[in-house]
């Protein structure tokens, strides 16, 4: 994921942000995303919107250290070590996460704030 953006760019074989071959389209991360409850999916594609605890928690009518809870579930889940890396693959997966009718499956960036979120 990352190393097709910022290592890319920087050219430098050392960079310790390059994630080699993590796509999220291939089968492997499809495996991972459907260790997700439709709940973390939900939370994971708001996300990749960019809100923050107390936003999400607002959109989706629930507590903030809910939400809290989600998010490292998430992340112990996809394997990752932050928020924003899980928030990077939400984006980059969307396709992957989204079933609404109204999203086109090479979509990479999720609609931002939602009414009724994106999710199967």
């Amino acid at each position: 994921m990352f190393e097709r953006s910022y290592a890319h760019h920087t050219n430098d074989p050392s960079c310790p942000y390059q994630w080699s071959e993590r796509d999220p389209a291939s089968g492997s991360w499809a495996a991972r995303l459907e260790r997700l409850t439709g709940r973390e999916k939900e939370v994971l594609l708001l996300l990749g919107t960019g809100l923050g605890n107390r936003q999400l928690a607002r959109e989706l009518s629930i507590a903030e250290r809910t939400v809290k809870a989600h998010i490292a579930r998430i992340i112990e889940k996809l394997g990752q070590e932050t928020r924003l890396q899980a928030a990077m693959l939400s984006v980059l997966a969307h396709g992957l996460l989204c079933s609404h009718p109204g999203c086109a499956q090479d979509d990479v960036i999720p609609p931002r704030r939602r009414r009724e979120p994106c999710v199967a």
